[in-house]
């Protein structure tokens, strides 16, 4: 005859009863010893998943309140550097790159995205925040603002657009702050890891300035008017060209290797094969369906 054992423990909702054979055989005491070591490993193991259950949910959402802490410490840190302006003309301080450089760092070790190549987050429209020496973005600052001084040419802005493995990198200009002008780099995405990806220079376009005729210093209006008369009076066929924008072609001049460190929604971290970060941060998102936008990498 069996004795029916309840197993109480509160950390054991599934398991229930379990049969106690009477003392009266050894072979049957045996198979108890067995059976009872193995209720207890079960107890063990079951009070084990539920403390990692419990304790799994608060442990995620501190993690993510660190990654939004450290998210909102990056972008006072770019404030406090003079933001794009600042990096740019030169004026941000050692300290302030190193604050900078650091609260990158920081943030990099949350990155909440583990395949970053093929994630529809990286669609859209990105604005450059920070770049670092070596990087595309500063090389074209230093060039304007070694050659020209501020109050004659500034670079105003530059952004991204990324959609389908391809990309337009778009720096804006301003001479004598009354003439905007820009230059579109077209370059081709591809993903070569969830991490790296090559960036191959496909076209290069110089867009035709646009003159606000508000902001023009009135001695420059002569001269100004004088000029778009001498744009008026060039052959149709050469001036469409130059509304158009000048081309230069630039398939097989120029590519790069690059890792994404961090992605989310809002903010894009790369680095180059030198480690040197640049920092961008979306300000327009493309429509995009659920799963990896590029198929192109399979692990």
């Amino acid at each position: 005859m069996a004795t029916s054992v309840s197993a109480s423990h509160p950390c054991i909702s599934s398991i229930t009863n379990c049969s106690i054979p009477s003392s009266s055989s050894s072979s049957s005491s045996s198979s108890w010893k067995v059976s009872s070591s193995r209720v207890k490993w079960q107890r063990r193991s079951y009070c084990r998943a539920m403390v990692q259950i419990q304790t799994g949910a608060p442990a995620a959402y501190a993690k993510e309140m660190e990654r939004l802490s450290a998210k909102e410490s990056l972008l006072l840190a770019f404030k406090d550097a003079g933001e794009f302006e600042g990096l740019v003309s030169g004026k941000t301080t050692e300290y302030q790159r190193i604050d900078v450089n650091e609260r990158i760092t920081g943030l990099e070790r949350l990155n909440p995205t583990p395949r970053p190549t093929t994630s529809p987050f990286l669609e859209g429209r990105w604005k450059f925040e920070w770049f670092g020496p070596g990087s595309l973005g500063l090389f074209a600052a230093r060039v304007i603002f070694e050659n020209f001084p501020s109050s004659l040419a500034n670079l105003s802005k530059m952004d991204v657009f990324i959609k389908d493995g391809n990309a337009k990198i778009t720096a804006n200009t301003t001479f004598l702050n009354s003439i905007e002008s820009s230059v579109i780099l077209s370059t081709k995405l591809t993903v070569e890891g969830p991490l790296r990806m090559k960036e191959e220079y496909v076209e290069g376009i110089l867009v035709s300035p646009t003159v606000l005729e508000n902001r023009v210093p009135e001695q420059l209006k002569g001269a100004l008017g004088q000029a778009v008369n001498v744009l008026q009076q060039l052959p149709v066929p050469l001036r469409d060209a130059l509304s158009n924008g000048l081309k230069v072609p630039l398939s097989g001049s120029f590519q790069r290797l690059f890792m994404i460190s961090y992605l989310d929604e809002e903010i894009l971290i790369i680095r180059n094969t030198s480690g040197i970060p640049e920092v961008l941060t979306k300000i327009e998102a493309t429509p995009s369906p659920l799963g990896d936008s590029n198929p192109g990498y399979e692990s």
